[in-house]
């Protein structure tokens, strides 16, 4: 059967995630049973909302438990297999969790083609988010202004991208002129703001003079603030994520420019993607025909170590090393 190197929860941590919040263990492969598959980790998904799942909390999902694997979205080729819809050599995607082998019966699973990356990114949870997100939450309209805030990351530079598609003007938020200059130079984006050196109020407000139609948060925080104090009339907010919070120790607190939503007419809604599963084919066929036609440049940065490695990998994400989605590479 083999040894099969996993990543576990070891305690829950308490602010930033730390190198003792983990355990690696070394356990047996195991081998498939009737109706199912074994298969070897290739690619391992880093996502922020990853932080939060540590967290002993009420959310959309339960906590990963103590001693329980981490939870992660891979991508696995097939070794093994007693499924009938399964063969050796298969790449299927899946919530499978931080470890070298799996064994699944299938459920929540799904076959995918090259390139494999683009299943964790641009075609996977993070273009689903940034789709439904934009398009449905966001009640996007031609010819409307977008902000997106973290805007280099794995959902923004998508989101950016779909509202260019959809004939808007996009303002993104990141952090650096390197990030900045992406946003314009290759995502097509209208105007970058960098707000480590910026003041993002007075920049949003510059950029966009008649308000901003739809703010896509992804960070929370003061620059979800400076998004509130220049909403357009009927301006709506999609509350994605808040990544500058997820470290912090004290309660999160809430926006103190909220009265604009009053003053605008404006409305702020929070979503979670799994709401739209029976709907991601549709989402997909649409992103990847965008992808082949290069209105969606895909940025991927990806990480190439071992299973050992995704604590280190995971920490990236909250200070903003990572260039599009991060995946970590086992292969």
């Amino acid at each position: 059967m083999g040894n099969n190197r996993q990543i576990r929860l070891a305690a829950r941590p308490r602010g930033e995630v730390k190198p003792g919040d983990w355990a690696h263990v070394t356990v047996d492969a195991g081998a498939p049973g009737d109706g199912q598959f074994a298969g070897r980790t290739l690619l391992i998904s880093l996502d922020p909302a990853m932080r939060g799942w540590l967290d002993d909390r009420p959310s959309y999902l339960p906590p990963v438990g103590i001693d329980e694997v981490m939870r992660a979205g891979t991508l696995v080729e097939v070794t093994e297999s007693k499924h009938p819809d399964y063969a050796v050599g298969d790449f299927v995607v899946g919530t499978f969790g931080v470890q070298e082998h799996v064994v699944s019966d299938g459920r929540g699973a799904l076959k995918v083609d090259k390139p494999l990356p683009t299943y964790l990114g641009a075609l996977g949870m993070p273009g689903m988010t940034a789709y439904f997100g934009l398009l449905e939450v966001g009640a996007l309209k031609e010819g409307e202004t977008v902000v997106v805030s973290g805007a280099a990351g794995a959902v923004g530079s998508v989101v950016g991208q779909i509202a260019k598609v959809k004939g808007c003007r996009v303002i993104g938020i990141a952090g650096g002129p390197e990030k900045t200059a992406l946003l314009t130079d290759e995502l097509g984006f209208d105007v970058g703001i960098d707000y480590r050196a910026d003041d993002v109020r007075k920049a949003i407000r510059a950029a966009a003079p008649d308000g901003v139609d739809v703010y896509f948060d992804n960070v929370g925080g003061d620059i979800l603030d400076a998004a509130l104090a220049n909403l357009a009339m009927h301006g709506r907010v999609v509350i994605c994520g808040a990544i500058s919070q997820y470290n912090a120790d004290e309660p999160v607190p809430g926006p103190s420019n909220y009265l604009s939503l009053l003053v605008r007419r404006g409305r702020m809604e929070g979503f979670i993607v799994f709401d739209y599963v029976k709907r991601y084919p549709e989402a997909a066929a649409e992103l990847a025909a965008w992808i082949a036609e290069g209105r969606i440049v895909l940025k991927e940065h990806v990480v190439k170590g071992t299973v050992d490695d995704f604590p280190a990998t995971l920490t990236m994400l909250f200070r903003g090393e990572n260039v599009g989605k991060l995946v970590l590479d086992v292969s």
